[in-house]
Order: C-alpha cells, then sequence, then structure tokens
C-alpha cells in the first residue's frame, strides 16, 4: 500500500511516503494513533532528531520525531517549546489555504517522551532552494514562502529546509526556531524584497485576518502553543504586511543564516 524509496545509501535504512491519493487527514490521524518506532538519529541536526516509522492501519510511512527534551537549550527561545513552534507552524500554513507545503505535523508522546512528529518527504538533497530559485515553476512556492517566514519570524530558513517533493511540490520544513517576539527573521530568500506581493497572496493574508479572531480555531491553536506576546507580535507582522502591500527588505544586520545551506 505505501509508497516505498530505498534510500540506504542516505539513512541506512528504506524510507516510505504514503501513496498520493492519502489525503492528509488520514495522515495526520496515522501520526497521531500509529505505532512509532525509531530507526537512527538524523546526521547534522543541532537538537535530537530522529528518523522513523509510523505503521497504522495497513498505512507505512517514515516520519521525523523531534522530542521536546532532544531540544539543545538556546539562550533566547524558551526551553521545550520548539517542538510547539513546529506545529504552530504547520496549523498556520493550513489556516492560510495550505500555503507554503509543510508536511503535516502533530505534537504526540514518543519513546523519548513528547516531541513533534512530521511526515518525512523523499527528495534529492543536491536539490535545494538554491537550485530552485530561478526556475519559473517554482516562483508562487517561493513567493509564498518568503511571506510566511516573515509572518512566523523564522529565524532559520536555510536553503536546505527547501524540499522539491513529488508533483513538483516544494515542502518547507524546521520551524522550530519562529514565532519569537523580537524580530529573527533570517532567510536566504531575499530576491523579492520590497516588490508588491501578488494579489493572491494578499487576498489570502486579508482573509485570514478577517476570520482570525479569539473565537477562530486557529487562534484557539495558537493559544495552546505559543505565549500571549508572541501571538500579539504575530498580529502586528500580519498588519504591516498588509498595510505596506510588499514583501519585507532586509535590515541589513544578521539577515542570513548560517550555513546557508
Amino acid at each position: 500500500m505505501s509508497h516505498t524509496t530505498d534510500s540506504s545509501n542516505d539513512y541506512g535504512v528504506e524510507v516510505f511516503e504514503p501513496p498520493l491519493d492519502i489525503d492528509a487527514a488520514t495522515i495526520l490521524e496515522s501520526l497521531q494513533q500509529g505505532e512509532l518506532t525509531i530507526q537512527g538519529l538524523m546526521p547534522w541536526s543541532s537538537n535530537y532528531t530522529f528518523l522513523g516509522a509510523i505503521v497504522c492501519k495497513g498505512l507505512k510511512f517514515s516520519v521525523i520525531y523531534k522530542p521536546c527534551r532532544g531540544e539543545r537549550p538556546l539562550w533566547d527561545f524558551e526551553h521545550g517549546t520548539l517542538c510547539q513552534r513546529e506545529l504552530a507552524s504547520y496549523l498556520l500554513s493550513q489556516a492560510l489555504g495550505g500555503w507554503p507545503a509543510i508536511p503535516p505535523t502533530v505534537l504526540r508522546d514518543g519513546p523519548h517522551g513528547c516531541g513533534s512528529l512530521q511526515q518525512f518527504i523523499i527528495t534529492d538533497y543536491d536539490t535545494h532552494y538554491f537550485t530552485l530559485q530561478n526556475d519559473p515553476r517554482y516562483q508562487k512556492q517561493l513567493q509564498r514562502l518568503a511571506i510566511f517566514d516573515y509572518l512566523v519570524n523564522n529565524a532559520d530558513r536555510k536553503g536546505g529546509h527547501c524540499l522539491l517533493g513529488r508533483n513538483h511540490t516544494i515542502w518547507a520544513i524546521d520551524h522550530g526556531l519562529t514565532f519569537h517576539t523580537d524580530y529573527k527573521l533570517r532567510t536566504v530568500i531575499w530576491e523579492h524584497a520590497r516588490q508588491k506581493i501578488p494579489p493572491d497572496i494578499y487576498q489570502d493574508l486579508l482573509a485570514f485576518k478577517q476570520n482570525f479572531s479569539p473565537a477562530s480555531e486557529i487562534h484557539r491553536d495558537l493559544e495552546t502553543l505559543l505565549a500571549p506576546q508572541e501571538i500579539e507580535q504575530f498580529c502586528r507582522r500580519l498588519d504591516k504586511l498588509l498595510k505596506s502591500g510588499r514583501f519585507p527588505e532586509p535590515y541589513g544586520r544578521r539577515d542570513y543564516p548560517y550555513p546557508p545551506i
């Protein structure tokens, strides 16, 4: 039943994706209720990030598990909250109409405690933002990602966090360093700076603003994951985008992550 790709050269295990005809609700249910097994640590991660597999009702696919107890302490982000920010970013992307494409993500208990659990995306790791940025097929997705990163105040949008998946979808990953109250935006996506936001993206932002209230589902979800001041600053960034109608521009200090990929 599962879509299967052998990436043993990269991970030492076979990795799986769900079939294309499996809907997001089924994937989310599997992430929450399925049997989780750990297959090993992901290389080059600053925090403890595990590759695992979910099996649920005959469906099997690979996942990324980030337990909060494995987060490296940071001076500027409260310890144990990065996994919550991963989920907040996913839920916001869904509330915006499904952009940018962030793999289905949940919070749940696992072998190393509570953490974020996200569908694993199979990709060619020689393909990333810097190999995609000039391809006209991906401009709309990258524009939306640039706007989203400003909204969530993403402090670490590296080129390697843009994964090209099936059906020419660019998947955005690694959203633990988001939603800080201080300006933290560090990204490699600056080529649209000061340009007008395309009308369809602007209308999505406006529709979100009109529906975002303390009674809305997304507001209630964010309240369980973020501090009140973080939601307040998010609203200010949204208002600023709507008022200017333009992509954000670099401040001229620490605007790019390191390393860029």
